[in-house]
């Protein structure tokens, strides 16, 4: 009788929930750094002298040393060996180093230190890296941007090492349970941190009228303080977990290398994997080019420095306007009554629209850009939830492809057509940028949870690892990508608000072809080999 009734944390919705939050409220604080200087392009170009080339040279190097020094595989084999908890502090721990190197080397004090002088005179050549053409540093790359690099790829290492962590973490509290509504609701909630970065870096960068991007830095070091509280908190609670269940975090059996062999031997796992770094390398790299995309090809006249939208408290109240959105939104899935569930709906529908007015109002790019994961927060629980009942992940992914291909072609040739258009180039890019947002959130509910089907349960963190390593190959070759073809199709260009983004766009959209081939491959193969992509997650 005592077994009956005996539970766990993980059998409380509660709790297992309130685990989810503390790590996705990690993975938010980092999403903000992780673009924290996106929607200030041009004031780095303006302060700094960072032309397209480093500015884009910088933010690919988060994921340099994943990808060239194979991190991530360590990570992934730290994490089987190591568990949950403890990789998430470390993850969170390593995230904070960086981003403090990050912040200081956009500082003031940076310059004319002996560090700046240090940095101008070395690093313009790096063998080896040099030749193969991959090096994340070059000969007259600003000495900021060099040691800023330094800092990003500390916390690019933290960041991806968070990343599996916290999916290894959803399938340990989830599995066999909403586990594809829990994944799809945690990068909900985390990319609501893009949202955030882009109100708030301007907001902070601008703030008494003085242009100082670091305090934008400091913004997103302060939350990285915060994160690490999160996943201390989280290492408690998961502790407590395994005392009641008996679970080991270490893992009995030695890491061997037989066990990558199974893993890389699946043709399914690499379907999943190249699908991976084709959709995410058309959306990250975007996310940092996005806001000065939109200034290009939009016509915004700042409202005078006397008017309410110039203030510094409508930046407040717009977030404000966001959170309900996104709150009222994401709650209406989860109600049974229909007068309820409406209600909020309704709610979250006139909030989004007071948002976009204000948008307008602010002819601001970065608020504008910001309502990207609105639309994704209130439609990835119903596809999470239909995941989990009803499975067709496959189809989910080629539905996103199809989406981020219309997205990316309308922003290269549709938009541009309407410069000149105040009113008519904002709602198109509004539109746009709510159904990218929704594509996107067809990936983490759909791919995810469907690796666990695909490998076996103790080898998960190398497998998640894995396509992680992979996804950050993208990851670092697109955003280097995007400046070096926004500076060659655009010679002669000097004022960071007039460049043509038509030909970096195309080449965006040219992934989102190559993934949804890929994904009618993916849906042969698994109804070839039964690997149940197609079926639901929860088991009955």
């Amino acid at each position: 009788m005592s077994q009956v009734i005996q539970k766990t944390l993980r059998d409380s919705a509660a709790m297992r929930w309130t685990a989810l939050l503390l790590l996705a409220l990690a993975m938010f604080c980092s999403y903000i750094f992780m673009d924290i200087l996106s929607p200030i392009k041009d004031l780095m170009q303006e302060t700094r002298g960072w032309d397209s080339t480093a500015f884009g040279t910088m933010q690919g190097s988060e994921v340099f040393l994943n990808v060239f020094v194979f991190f991530l595989i360590f990570a992934g084999i730290i994490l089987d060996k190591m568990g949950v908890r403890f990789t998430a502090v470390l993850s969170a721990a390593v995230m904070l180093v960086g981003a403090c190197v990050k912040w200081y080397a956009v500082s003031d004090s940076f310059v004319g230190s002996g560090l700046e002088t240090w940095f101008t005179d070395n690093l313009n050549y790096i063998p080896v890296f040099d030749e193969l053409g991959v090096s994340p540093f070059y000969e007259g790359m600003p000495a900021s941007a060099k040691f800023a690099a330094c800092g990003f790829m500390i916390f690019g290492c933290g960041c991806e090492m968070a990343g599996i962590t916290v999916s290894r973490g959803i399938v340990k509290w989830f599995k066999g349970r909403e586990m594809a509504l829990a994944m799809g609701s945690e990068m909900a909630l985390a990319r609501l941190g893009v949202a955030t970065c882009m109100i708030f870096s301007p907001f902070f960068a601008r703030l008494g009228g003085e242009i100082s991007v670091s305090r934008s830095v400091a913004f997103g070091v302060v939350l990285m303080c915060i994160a690490l509280i999160m996943t201390i908190v989280y290492f408690f609670m998961d502790r407590k977990l395994d005392s009641q269940t008996g679970e080991a975090e270490e893992k009995d059996d030695p890491f061997k290398i037989s066990d990558l062999g199974k893993i890389l031997s699946d043709a399914g796992f690499w379907i999943v994997a190249l699908l991976c770094v084709l959709y995410y390398s058309a959306i990250f790299p975007f996310q940092k080019y996005a806001v000065n995309m939109l200034q290009c090809n939009l016509t915004l006249t700042a409202p005078g420095p006397e008017s309410f939208w110039s203030s510094s408290s409508v930046t407040i109240v717009q977030y404000i306007i966001m959170l309900i959105v996104a709150a009222a939104g994401f709650a209406s899935n989860f109600q049974k009554k229909a007068n309820l569930k409406y209600g909020l709906l309704g709610l979250s529908v006139i909030a989004l629209i007071t948002y976009c007015y204000m948008g307008y109002m602010r002819q601001s790019a970065e608020s504008i850009f910001a309502v990207f994961p609105l639309l994704a927060v209130l439609i990835t629980p119903i596809l999470g939830s239909y995941l989990d009942h009803h499975g067709k992940a496959a189809s989910m992914l080629v539905l996103g492809s199809v989406l981020l291909i219309a997205c990316h072609l309308t922003f290269a040739f549709v938009l541009p057509l309407f410069k000149g258009n105040a009113v008519g180039g904002i709602i198109i890019a509004y539109a746009t940028i709510l159904v990218l947002g929704a594509s996107f959130s067809l990936v983490p509910a759909s791919l995810w949870p469907s690796v666990p089907k695909l490998v076996d349960s103790k080898v998960i963190g190398s497998a998640y690892a894995l396509i992680f390593w992979i996804q950050n190959i993208g990851l670092w070759l697109f955003p280097l990508l995007i400046g070096k073809v926004l500076d060659k199709t655009n010679p002669g260009v000097t004022d960071p608000t007039q460049f043509d983004y038509t030909a970096p766009l195309v080449m965006l959209a040219s992934l989102g072809v190559a993934a949804l081939i890929l994904g009618f491959v993916l849906k042969a193969v698994d109804k070839k080999k039964g690997i149940g992509l197609e079926l639901p997650n929860i088991t009955e």
